[in-house]
């Protein structure tokens, strides 16, 4: 009686030199070891289809259980409008000294919005898509990255409809409203930064990101969303004064207003677009290094 077929001999299995020197040759590493920078960088552009595919599917799911869909996404902002104009206008009165409140107001409220859901969301990116973390292989900044994209599509009619507003509310379009976009680009830069920090902070603790709705309603009213910030830091002292005006949130808004407002003291001032620019760099390089740098510990805890 012959015996079955015998099974073909495995080859050695290969040393810890040679697995470690076929993973090199094939660009592979293990999950523990945080990339080169340069390597790092690289793979997010390698991603960009991920990351766009990803970003566009949550924007547009934002709305979809709605009945009106994606008019939401203008009525949103329009009655947030309304109802801060009611409160701070007709309530309030802080429109003194301002021309065209309805015009500041709504540029304040509109890009601060832009500002909360990407701070409140990115310090939760990681943390909230910790089943995605663990099982896909990919640069956790992408994360970060997809929060401040997706909100910034999101916001594209809010900020088209600024334009319209600025048209009903008497102001006539000129070359400086082509500044607008520019001014939305260093905010988003300027915010992926603070996603980049946020994110990191809260994975390392999950009770600090009870603290950041804190922060963003502070920020709030210190930042000029409802009333001319510059004209609250006159009763500071000097320095509390520079620390208020020229802090990236207010600036946000500063250049924003100048660029699509007119009337006294809405022109275009040289410097806080370089100031904008400069926090705008500064907090996009330092937060993406100090999330680089703990890449190896997302979805471990």
């Amino acid at each position: 009686m012959t015996g079955g077929p015998q099974r073909a001999s495995l080859p050695p299995a290969p040393t810890t030199q040679e697995a470690a020197e076929l993973a090199a040759e094939y660009g592979l590493r293990t999950l523990s070891e945080r990339p080169p920078l340069g390597r790092y960088l690289a793979d997010i552009w390698q991603r960009r289809s991920f990351l766009w595919t990803l970003s566009s599917a949550e924007s547009y799911a934002k709305n979809e259980d709605n009945r009106l869909g994606q008019l939401w996404a203008v009525l949103n902002p329009a009655l947030l409008i309304a109802s801060y104009y009611a409160i701070f206008g007709l309530l309030l009165q802080t429109d003194r000294g301002i021309s065209n409140f309805v015009g500041f107001l709504a540029i304040g409220v509109v890009m601060f919005s832009f500002t909360s859901t990407v701070v409140t969301r990115g310090a939760k990116s990681i943390t909230g898509k910790l089943s995605l973390v663990r099982a896909l292989h990919f640069p956790r900044a992408i994360l970060p990255i997809s929060v401040a994209l997706t909100e910034f599509i999101a916001s594209l009619p809010a900020f088209a409809l600024l334009f319209v507003l600025m048209v009903l509310t008497g102001e006539v379009p000129d070359w400086e409203w082509a500044l607008f976009p520019l001014a939305v680009l260093l905010q988003g830069v300027a915010l992926l930064g603070v996603a980049f920090i946020a994110a990191r902070l809260v994975n390392v603790s999950r009770d600090l990101g009870n603290l950041i709705p804190v922060i963003v309603r502070l920020l709030r009213y210190v930042s000029g969303v409802f009333f001319p910030v510059v004209h609250y830091a006159q009763n500071l002292p000097p320095v509390f004064q520079d620390l208020v005006v020229y802090q990236p949130f207010a600036l946000m808004l500063n250049i924003g207003r100048q660029s699509l407002l007119t009337g006294e003291g809405n022109g275009v001032v040289l410097r806080d677009w370089l100031m904008m620019t400069a926090w705008a760099i500064g907090l996009a390089v330092v937060g993406l290094i100090v999330f680089w740098w703990d890449e190896a510990r997302y979805g471990r805890g």
